[in-house]
């Protein structure tokens, strides 16, 4: 498909999200554009460009805050976009090009962030009165202005939403504690590997196991009932991700990433109780008109990101019920100290018998040296402890997010911060 999905300056996302009309000529001229749809997507928006939009829209709109929430390596700022009610009852986050080499969510997240802020259409402000809609719209600022998948310290920020070794990392766990966003929606890129993985866009639920029932049945929906369809219905083909598939049959025949990693944010969002969604437009231009013009390639990945958004947001008005009894019941959960945890597996993938605690710790010791190293991370993460009376601390289970308690502190699992000791019940 060529330039037929997009129009340089129109509301994509509102429009999607409940069928609102499109924004008129004069409203159009009267709202900032981003270097991306200035250049007709034949270049990204810079990052000077970046920061003369988001200002330009802070100002113009009174559903729109700005804030710096962190700063990068190399001291770019880490900014967080607030559209809609700060109290309202609902909220998803929508994170941008954690990955810098991927800037098709970037401009989807700044184009979508206008649109939002801007419209006059009552169901679009009615949407915003009850929901809080928020964008970290470029998670990887290093990485974006060097065109290199990891941060100015080679850290692949999607790799680190445990250890929280970068302050990119950082920065979008503090967001996700002090929102605690009900949807997670994570926009990156990938390369096709002709012929078994070449969709124009996939998708992909967490699939860590420690994620409630309920919330990875909505994620599962998210994908296949909404975000999918809806990029499918401006004709672009889509799939799983990680899932390669025989050209002719469509089946699949091999698993090629995708997996319960919990230090992976779509999966990071599972087991903190929120849905998730990680989403990947493909990179490479496969038609004769995209190799021959690269704006056709660009529009045709930046168009299929603004469909998964506008998705993403109909959801929400579709199913705010639903998805708010999801997560609150899955913190509950943690509350009560309910369930099994696992130290591996996924939702594909049954995990082995000692990857699977039945009777789990009731709490993890640390010494004062342990909690010395880790007590940011924890608290980042929004896990509580107490003190013991030698000065170490106490990690209860009975925590929302119980599950990550044990895959930080027990010393079965991969990715832990350090090894507590289990305390019985």
């Amino acid at each position: 498909m060529g330039r037929l999905a997009r129009s340089a300056v129109v509301p994509l996302a509102v429009c999607a999200l409940l069928a609102a009309p499109m924004a008129s000529a004069q409203e159009r001229t009267a709202a900032p554009t981003t270097g991306f749809e200035q250049s007709d997507g034949s270049r990204w928006t810079t990052p000077e460009e970046e920061a003369e939009f988001l200002r330009a829209v802070d100002e113009g709109s009174r559903n729109v805050s700005v804030e710096q929430i962190g700063a990068s390596t190399q001291d770019r700022p880490l900014r967080l976009v607030r559209i809609g009610a700060p109290s309202a009852r609902t909220s998803v986050l929508f994170t941008c090009s954690q990955h810098g080499d991927e800037p098709s969510g970037r401009e989807a997240c700044l184009s979508s962030i206008r649109d939002l802020g801007f419209s006059e259409d009552p169901a679009v402000r009615q949407f915003l009165r009850t929901t809080s809609v928020l964008f970290v719209p470029n998670a990887n600022p290093d990485g974006n202005v060097a065109d290199t998948r990891e941060n100015a310290d080679g850290v692949d920020i999607n790799r680190d939403h445990l250890a929280l070794k970068s302050p990119e990392a950082r920065a979008l766990a503090q967001v996700l504690r002090d929102e605690q966003p009900d949807v997670v929606h994570d926009l990156h890129e990938y390369g096709a590997k002709p012929p078994y993985y070449v969709k124009d866009f996939l998708a992909l639920w967490p699939r860590n196991l420690n994620t409630a029932e309920g919330v990875h049945g909505e994620s599962e929906r998210l994908s296949e009932e909404y975000v999918r369809p809806a990029v499918e219905d401006i004709g672009f083909s889509t799939g799983v991700y990680g899932i390669w598939t025989d050209p002719e049959t469509g089946e699949p025949i091999k698993q090629v990433a995708g997996d319960g990693q919990e230090r992976i944010l779509r999966n990071t969002t599972g087991v903190k109780n929120a849905i998730g969604l990680l989403v990947e437009t493909r990179v490479d231009p496969l038609t004769e008109e995209e190799q021959a013009d690269p704006a056709v390639n660009n529009h045709r990945r930046v168009d299929s990101q603004l469909a998964g958004i506008s998705a993403t947001l109909r959801m929400m008005s579709e199913r705010r019920a639903e998805i708010a009894t999801a997560t609150a019941q899955a913190r509950l959960a943690g509350l009560r100290g309910e369930g099994p945890v696992y130290f591996g597996g996924a939702d594909n993938e049954p995990p082995a018998p000692e990857e699977v605690d039945e009777n789990p710790p009731c709490a993890y010791r640390l010494t004062a040296d342990q909690f010395g190293e880790v007590r940011d991370e924890l608290d980042l993460h929004g896990v509580r402890s107490i003190p013991a009376p030698d000065g170490g601390r106490v990690v209860p289970m009975r925590q929302e997010a119980r599950s990550l308690v044990a895959l930080l502190l027990d010393s079965r699992a991969e990715f832990r911060l350090t090894d507590g000791r289990p305390l019985s019940c």
